[in-house]
């Protein structure tokens, strides 16, 4: 037997929505240990989100993340002196950990001038259905699709 799993850590809920999806989402988007500039980035990105759209700024959060989350990925398995990329189902706690990870990931990328503005960008597109984060997530799934024929390669 290796050595135990760590212990899952409690995580608080935020204190404006109440909901501990959003202070995992800022704890991802936070640097160098700066919370309070996270969430305020996080609330007036949510702000600018309900201001362009007129609808629930957290429920387009919401299916934005949807948007992105990934249900499959590939893996690379060395089997026999080659390298296959294995298609596997991905866990709910990693999708969700992904999906954040890679709106957060293609927000800083985009051109606005703001953090604040760049998420609440990032968000609306990936609520729609478009957006660079979304293209991350399909490409991901195509290149699983490429390669079903190695699925029976078990990890």
């Amino acid at each position: 037997m290796r050595k135990s799993k760590p212990k899952k850590r409690i995580i608080l809920p935020d204190p404006k929505f109440n909901d501990v999806m959003v202070t995992r989402f800022v704890n991802n988007m936070m640097y160098d240990g700066k919370k309070s500039v996270a969430y305020s980035i996080f609330y007036d990105a949510v702000e600018l989100v309900e201001k362009r759209t007129n609808e629930s700024g957290l429920e387009a959060w919401k299916k934005a993340l949807n948007n992105v989350m990934p249900a499959v990925e590939v893996k690379s398995r060395r089997v026999g002196g080659a390298n296959f990329q294995v298609p596997t189902e991905v866990r709910a706690e990693r999708k969700i950990a992904l999906g954040m990870k890679w709106l957060i990931l293609y927000s800083r990328r985009r051109g606005e001038k703001t953090m604040m503005e760049k998420l609440a960008g990032e968000i609306i597109s990936a609520s729609k259905g478009e957006g660079a984060a979304v293209k991350k997530k399909e490409d991901t799934h195509k290149m699983a699709e490429a390669n079903k024929a190695f699925s029976h390669f078990r990890f």
